[in-house]
Order: structure tokens, then sequence, then C-alpha cells
């Protein structure tokens, strides 16, 4: 099998000599993709069987798909599609095949280097106008940051490097500082213009930075390092894009890579005090259920690999804003909240997502009503959005406003569909509970969308992320917590263990929530874990060297 930068070189060759055919192509692709996605809402796509095959298909052909040159799919527009990342790392993870991870940290370092990254204020644009990331259009939504934010985390656990580390840190205080609203949930989007141009807001003239950092040497090493130049790359301004690396910057002007990234640094606090005081770019203040969802699972995940108490705060903040703002008082989730009112009837997608929130909050901070409002929302959706027929759920509930087409979403893009959150969703609280119901309703969701997943990859990552954690069959881990014993969970959450069901529960906790099934037998002092596979658990763990040794010793 050819290794990762074969691949990169055939995909090169081949875009070069076949651009036009390549480009032609991607448009009937498209079509197919949406076709493939009807299908599968009407029950005419063929079921297939969940197992390893499928996601070998997915991984190598999504592989193939990936451009060789700047990292990501396709050309331009250029997307992040953090979903078909994701289920890249996981497949990385269940095959061992280092190209996956490869491609995905590649494709990451490339957009982080981009101008579709805020070099200075942390966040990304929602895409790129160009192949090479530089160009963004400039709007910065909430979903795709709450996607990356899980991206970037994901790739420290896995690599334990401290660029994403930091990438997830300015994401997630980027949302903190420039997206919240005053009593917690988070804003939609912030837009592109400011002042009637796109992109005002974010871009410089080489002489402006000169005259705010008033320091010949820091001026130059900034700029090198950012690709600034008199000429600009956008309309005569510059979109800061890290061009030159700073040990390279450094060595040029005699100074190590510690102190040229401390000059950056220094220089980029005072530009970014000078960009606040400009006219910023316009809001989008609603706020979604569905996307404060994804954004309290980006927090948790941010919390997990940081241990930085602001990020679970902000996620059990953005809990209790969406129970009491946004949810109705029968029980039911309403879609949007803005100027003091909530209102909608919510879909699939918000209950979905939500759902997948407070299931990745629970994992870290295993508090009991994070677990029943997942499961009481999980069922009012089964009981009003399930499709009997078709064994897959509607995109709006059953007493909703009658539509001319009750219509599905399976399609997974920019943003998650809700039928492919919802069996992820139900594989977790299958475990759980040890419900079997979860469990089959997820595998008739994943049965439905295998086939097309296989074939069609590129639409269906979070599809393949859920068929993943089915076909690996996950790892249970608890930790039992108190503010003494709190490493061992800290390391817990600094594993990439896609495939682990896991809580954090304190000692005062347990007792409540063992009478769900994942629970039962799990008893013990703070500091002890347990690991379960296959219904089969350890005997309890009493130090993180023993817990190391069960999680990472190949079985």
């Amino acid at each position: 099998m050819p290794g990762f930068k074969t691949i990169l070189l055939q995909l090169s060759t081949a875009y070069k000599s076949k651009k036009h055919e390549i480009e032609a192509a991607s448009g009937e692709f498209m079509g197919a993709l949406a076709q493939t996605a009807r299908d599968i809402a009407s029950g005419t796509a063929e079921k297939a069987s969940l197992e390893r095959s499928i996601l070998d298909e997915a991984a190598m052909g999504l592989l193939q798909m990936g451009d060789p040159i700047y990292g990501g799919f396709g050309q331009a527009p250029k997307f992040p599609n953090p979903s078909n990342l994701m289920f890249l790392l996981r497949y990385y993870d269940i095959s061992g095949m280092n190209r996956f991870k490869d491609f995905v940290a590649f494709t990451a370092d490339k957009m982080a280097a981009g101008g579709i990254h805020d070099q200075l204020g942390g966040g990304f644009a929602r895409y790129a106008t160009d192949q090479k990331w530089l160009i963004p259009h400039f709007e910065k939504m909430l979903y795709d940051n709450a996607l990356l934010a899980q991206l970037y985390s994901e790739l420290y656990q896995i690599t334990k490097a401290d660029k994403y580390l930091q990438i997830t840190r300015k994401t997630l205080d980027f949302v903190i500082r420039e997206m919240t609203h005053p009593e917690g949930g988070f804003y939609s989007a912030q837009d592109a213009d400011s002042e009637g141009e796109e992109g005002k807001f974010y871009i410089w003239q080489k002489k402006e930075i000169a005259s705010i950092l008033s320091d010949q040497v820091a001026t130059d090493i900034f700029c090198e390092h950012y690709g600034v130049t008199e000429g600009g790359n956008f309309e005569g301004h510059n979109i800061l894009n890290v061009r030159v690396p700073l040990s390279n910057v450094g060595l040029k002007y005699g100074k190590t890579p510690e102190q040229a990234a401390q000059i950056v640094a220094d220089a980029s606090a005072k530009l970014f005090a000078a960009r606040e005081k400009r006219i910023r770019p316009g809001r989008d203040e609603k706020i979604l259920t569905s996307w404060n969802g994804l954004m309290i699972s980006g927090f948790a995940k941010g919390y997990g690999i940081t241990g930085d108490a602001k990020y679970l705060h902000t996620a059990k903040n953005t809990v209790d804003f969406v129970e009491n703002k946004i949810a109705a008082d029968d029980g039911r989730l309403l879609r949007t909240f803005k100027d003091g009112h909530s209102k909608l009837n919510a879909y699939l997608d918000d209950y979905a997502f939500y759902v997948g929130g407070l299931l990745d909050l629970f994992a870290v901070d295993s508090k009991q009503t994070y677990l029943e409002k997942a499961m009481k929302y999980t069922d009012f959706m089964l009981v009003h959005f399930w499709d009997e027929k078709e064994g897959n759920l509607f995109f709006t509930s059953d007493d909703h406003e009658k539509l001319i087409v009750r219509t599905k979403s399976f399609y997974d893009l920019a943003i998650p569909s809700g039928n492919s959150a919802a069996a992820s969703n139900l594989l977790r609280l299958y475990h759980y509970t040890q419900n079997n119901d979860y469990l089959d309703r997820a595998v008739k969701i994943m049965k439905a969308g295998a086939r097309p997943a296989a074939e069609n990859p590129f639409g269906f990552g979070q599809m393949l992320n859920a068929i993943y954690l089915y076909v690996k069959k996950p790892v249970e881990v608890t930790v039992i917590v108190d503010e003494s014993s709190k490493k061992m969970a800290e390391w817990l959450n600094q594993q990439f263990l896609p495939d682990g069901i896991n809580a954090a529960v304190s000692a005062d906790e347990l007792p409540s929530l063992q009478k769900y099934a994942y629970f039962k037998g799990r008893e013990g002092k703070a500091g002890t874990a347990f690991v379960c596979r296959n219904f089969a658990c350890s005997l309890p763990l009493k130090s993180q060297q023993e817990l190391e040794r069960q999680l990472l010793t190949p079985s």
C-alpha cells in the first residue's frame, strides 16, 4: 500500500495534468452526493452490514480526495470539513496507519498558518476563497469554531504538540471574548464586513504595523514571519498568514527561536489592542440551540486537554442558559433565543447536538443531571422525530407546523447531520444505560448510511464516526475523583480515546449514578479507576500507572 508521501505526489501530478477534468467532475460528484443523501432518507439506499470494511473503503476514498499541496479537500472555495478530518483520526486509531493522522495534521497546520485563522485574535473564518487557505470569507461562524476546537483538541491528544493546545485555547478564548451573551449562551456569527468593506477589521498595511510597534527589529521580525509586504496580498493590504517559521526568522535577525517568538507575541498583543479600537464587524446575535450544543462539546473537550476551569465553567453555564432561557416548560427544546425571547420548535439538529454536548460534558464532569437531561431529550426525540417505517429521524417533529414535505437530514458537511449525531449519541447512551432500544435505533440509522458513506465519504464524516464507535467496540473508563485525586482524570482527558465511554465522577455523586448499568459495581474511594471492555471489567485500579497500563498496553 503506498505511503502518505507517495499518495500526495500522485495526487499533485494528477491535479496539475488534469485540472479541468477534476474540477468538472467535482460538480457531478456533489450532485451525486446530494442524491445519495435523498436515497438514504427515502429508504431506497442499500442497507449495509456494519463492518470494518466500511471504514476501510471510506478512509481510502477520503484520503484520495485530499489536496496534497495545501491540505483539506477540493480546490476553491475551501471549507475546513472537520467531521471528515476527525473521521480520519479515528481511522488512524483503528488501523494504526500514520498517513491518515499525518494528512489531518498537515491540513490543520496549513489552516492554522493561513488567513482563514485569525492570527491575532483566534478563531477561524467560515472558508477560504482560495486553495491555499490565505484569503478568507471573513465571516466567523460559531459552528466552525466549535468543531475546529474539537479537532485541534484531538490532535493535541494524539501528538502532545503544544501548537495544537494553543490553537484550541485561542479559538475558545475568541468565543468567550466575542461571541458570548452576558448571561451565557453563544451568538451565531460575526459578519465579514465592517464600514461597508469585507475584511477591513482584519487587514493591515505595513506602514501601519511599523507605526504601532515603533521598533524596527520587532517590525521586521513580525512582518517576515507573517508575510507582510508593502504591496500586500489582499487589495493593497495584508492578511496575516505564517510565511516564515520563527526559527528561520530568528536566525536571520540574530535571535533564538524563543526570543523571536517572544518578540512576535509582544508585537501581536500591541496590534491586537490597536485592532480593538477599530469599528467592529456586525454580529448575528441569534442563539441557536444546535450550535450551542456543538460549542458545549468544544468547551468540554478544551477543558479536558487544558484542565482550565474557565472552559468547564463556560460549558456548564451554557447548559444552564439553554435550560433556563431556551427549553420550554413542557420538556421540549425550542430552536432560538434573541432579545430575551425564545421561539420556534426545535429541529432534529437542536436535540442531537445539544445531547452530544451534554454527553461530552458528562464525560469530563459526571454530574447526574447531564446524563438525565441527555436521556430526557433523546427520549423526546425518539417519540417525536422517529420514522418507524424507514428507521431514521425526520428533521422536524410530528407536531411541527405542517410542511409540504417532511424532510430528513443525512448530509455531513460544514455541520454534521442530525441523524449522524443522533446515532453517536444513542451508542453512548446505550453504554451508560444498557437500554437496548438506544442501540437498536442507532444501528438502524447507521445501516441506512453505511454503504453510501463508504462510497461517498466526503459527505458522511460524522456518520462514519458513529460507525467507527460501533465497530471498534467502546472501552468504558471510570475514574472516581475528588480535589486531591484529580491527576488520574486529568491524564485520562488528555488521551486520544475516541472509542472511550468515559466518566469522571466524584465519590459523593457515584451512589446516585449507580442506578445506571454503566456504574453498577464500580465502587471505591477517590483515586480509583475501572476499565471495562466487552462487558468485562478490570479490578479497581489504584494509580495512574495502573490505568495507563490497562489503556495503553496492546490487548
